[in-house]
């Protein structure tokens, strides 16, 4: 069987730059909301470094720019919150199951997460039961949770519930954690926002949101669409019909508008994923953008 790991370092170093780790270095930093204040050396500036670890006075000694680099002082946990209901099994935007546009947010977070020595944790479920593995800081417990997910997504019968999951870590996770959510467009309730509060107070959090394909096809097909959890299907008369298909993409976007409206309210760092060739970027450029938030 093929590793999920092997798949997601690909995707990772191809986006990334192969010549140097630097640029996961930096998306790593940005993952952790403190840094450690122990120094542990200087190595040459390099693009996207900021300005403020630059070492002005070993710069002028040294005749060039260095920047310092901190050791953390303490070992962080990032826990995956993954929404595995079967509504995960449907397709994403670009036509690919949601779950592995999930698998590979969940990889590439990992992976950072692992290769600096931290634990990776994982809740996930869907409307009928939540479950937790151990956490672990090795590519073999990322992997394994992984599987998990795959595993459980495949198995699902009953749908996603988000605030059922969230519920679960505001009652049983008691230290303070990065929770990475990874769920879809399901709409944002009161209930949502409550919960997000609560947790927002104790951890830090992100948020990745895979998109939903539209139901409505661009253009006639017999091509089948069904609900994966009650199996009605989508009528084939109905793809093609341009009128429809904005309606459900004008829905998408009022949805997607209260969501980041709500998640920039609590300053929650925040994608949307909708391809698998651009995923790797997207995650990137928000761990850039949580950054400079912070700067």
């Amino acid at each position: 069987m093929p590793s999920l790991i092997t798949q997601v370092k690909s995707k990772l170093f191809i986006t990334s730059a192969r010549r140097s780790m630097h640029p996961l270095d930096g998306a790593y930093a940005s993952l952790m909301r403190g840094r450690g204040s122990d120094f542990e050396d200087l190595r040459e500036y390099q693009v996207g470094d900021q300005v403020r670890d630059i070492d002005w006075r070993a710069s002028a000694r040294h005749n060039e720019i260095l920047v310092k680099r901190m050791r953390a002082d303490r070992m962080h946990t990032v826990l995956f919150v993954v929404d595995t209901g079967a509504t995960m099994a449907a397709l994403a935007e670009n036509e690919e199951p949601k779950y592995e546009l999930a698998l590979l947010t969940a990889g590439v977070l990992g992976y950072l997460t692992v290769s600096h020595g931290d634990d990776i944790g994982l809740v996930y479920g869907d409307s009928e039961k939540v479950k937790r593995r151990a956490s672990g800081r090795t590519e073999s417990a990322l992997e394994s949770a992984l599987r998990t997910i795959q595993t459980a997504t495949s198995q699902a019968s009953a749908a996603g519930n988000i605030n059922k999951l969230l519920e679960y870590v505001a009652a049983t996770i008691s230290r303070r954690m990065i929770l990475v959510i990874i769920t879809d467009e399901a709409p944002i309730t009161d209930r949502t926002d409550q919960l997000i509060r609560r947790l927002r107070v104790q951890h830090d959090m992100l948020w990745v949101t895979v998109t939903d394909a539209n139901p409505v096809l661009a253009e006639k097909s017999q091509a089948a669409r069904s609900d994966v959890v009650t199996g009605w299907g989508v009528p084939e008369f109905v793809h093609g019909d341009a009128t429809l298909r904005e309606a459900v993409i004008a829905e998408e976007r009022r949805d997607e508008e209260e969501r980041r409206a709500m998640l920039e309210k609590y300053a929650i760092s925040h994608v949307t994923i909708r391809d698998s060739s651009e995923a790797v970027g997207d995650i990137l450029r928000m761990l850039d953008r949580r950054d400079r938030a912070r700067s």
